[in-house]
């Protein structure tokens, strides 16, 4: 009895833990980082001296909603690297947790589908608690500015997350549309779509 109720407060210990990561939001500070990309080089927000913003992408290899959302991080980083703003993408998930989320098979997804953009991957998910990223894919876009690099824009990549929709709302276009015409965007939140982020469990 005593076991199950220590299971249950490590389990709810957990729960909280995760729950009380506060995700930013628009005018925050975004926090710098260094992580591997999968080529094994570090890469951070000033690994880019030239951009203007940064698109900042949690996802991974599993998910069946970041599988959707591949070709279209793509076709965003194809769209708008050259105009300033590279995509950054992230993996959240632990690895002890979701084995196939592994540093060699996310250099292995990166080469099959020639990923343009780093993949990298967030050890101790430290920079995952630090956004507040909650599930994947869980977009993050980020502009250079006086005061730092600032969140413009947390939540979906667009209202489509099946990918079925004939007209869909391109939530992150729309955003880099109005920081290139030097406006705030109309729109600076939406609900993120996708699987929660896979966390080991607590010893």
């Amino acid at each position: 009895m005593k076991k199950i109720i220590l299971l249950l407060i490590l389990a709810l210990s957990a729960f909280f833990s995760q729950a009380q990561t506060a995700t930013l939001k628009a005018g925050d500070a975004a926090p710098d980082f260094k992580l591997k990309n999968v080529d094994g080089k570090d890469v951070s927000f000033a690994s880019y001296a030239k951009a203007k913003g940064f698109i900042v992408v949690f996802t991974c290899n599993t998910c069946p909603y970041a599988v959707a959302y591949e070709q279209r991080i793509i076709d965003l980083d194809n769209k708008f690297r050259p105009q300033g703003y590279p995509v950054i993408a992230i993996n959240p998930n632990d690895p002890e947790a979701q084995p196939d989320d592994t540093f060699v098979k996310m250099q292995d997804l990166a080469k099959q589908k020639k990923y343009p953009f780093p993949y990298l991957f967030d050890g101790g998910q430290k920079v995952t608690d630090q956004f507040g990223a909650k599930r994947t894919p869980h977009i993050f876009i980020v502009s250079k500015s006086s005061q730092g690099n600032v969140v413009e824009y947390v939540g979906a990549i667009d209202n489509d997350p099946e990918g079925t929709k004939t007209e869909k709302i391109k939530y992150a276009e729309d955003v880099i549309a109005s920081l290139k015409n030097n406006q705030k965007p109309t729109i600076t939140q939406t609900k993120e779509i996708g699987c929660t982020v896979k966390r080991k469990a607590k010893a």
